[in-house]
This record gives C-alpha cells, sequence and structure tokens, in this order.
C-alpha cells in the first residue's frame, strides 16, 4: 500500500509528534492553514470518513477522544475547529481517514 498517512504512522516518515498511542498519530500539518494546524489521523488505514463503519468506529471514538486531550495540553480553551474532508470533491488529499484539528486564529464560517 502506498499511502502517505500509513508511512507516517509506521515512523517510515518523519513527522513533528504532538500526540501519539497505540490507536491515534497526531503531527503538525506542513502546511498549516491556522497558527495551530494538527493532522490527526488513525494507525489503521481507513480511506475516508465514508469507510467509518460499526466495526472501525471505535477508532473515530479514540480520535475525539486524543483531540480533546491536545486540545487541553495546548491550551486551546478559546475555541478550536475540527475538519475532516472525504473523497475529491470534498477536499480530501490523502486517502487515508484524517481530522484537522485548527485553533489560534478566529475561525469564520463559511471556511476559507
Amino acid at each position: 500500500m502506498d499511502c502517505l498517512f500509513c508511512g507516517i504512522a509506521a515512523g517510515e516518515i518523519p513527522s513533528k509528534k504532538v500526540f501519539e498511542d497505540e490507536k491515534v498519530l497526531a503531527f503538525y500539518d506542513i502546511d498549516p492553514k491556522a497558527p495551530v494546524h494538527i493532522v490527526v489521523i488513525p494507525k489503521k488505514h481507513i480511506a475516508s470518513a465514508a469507510e467509518i463503519t460499526a466495526d472501525n468506529s471505535g477508532e473515530v471514538a479514540h480520535i475525539y477522544e486524543a483531540i480533546a486531550r491536545i486540545a487541553e495540553e495546548l491550551k486551546l480553551e478559546k475555541g478550536f475547529r475540527v475538519v475532516t474532508n472525504c473523497g475529491e470533491e470534498g477536499g480530501q488529499s490523502v486517502g487515508h481517514l484524517h481530522f484537522h484539528l485548527l485553533a489560534g486564529r478566529n475561525l469564520g464560517w463559511p471556511p476559507g
């Protein structure tokens, strides 16, 4: 499998890690869209949000637990945004489920 995020999760591709446990890896985005821009991935390959099932939804729940922990550790009490893109038209650029944790500035709506 030729997956960028699987390579990062396996330690084959370097990243600036923020958080890691047995199921999740979080690292700083190399092209940040906010002062704080962290990518949070399941270590298990799930291609996109369209592939979340009853069998793997626990991975997603664990990701959100990790996001809450990261937000607390980084003192993001003013707020943050969590985004996942799904499919080409949804803006997904890497075929591995991932969540963007954005903070450090006013994140208006709609996003831009």
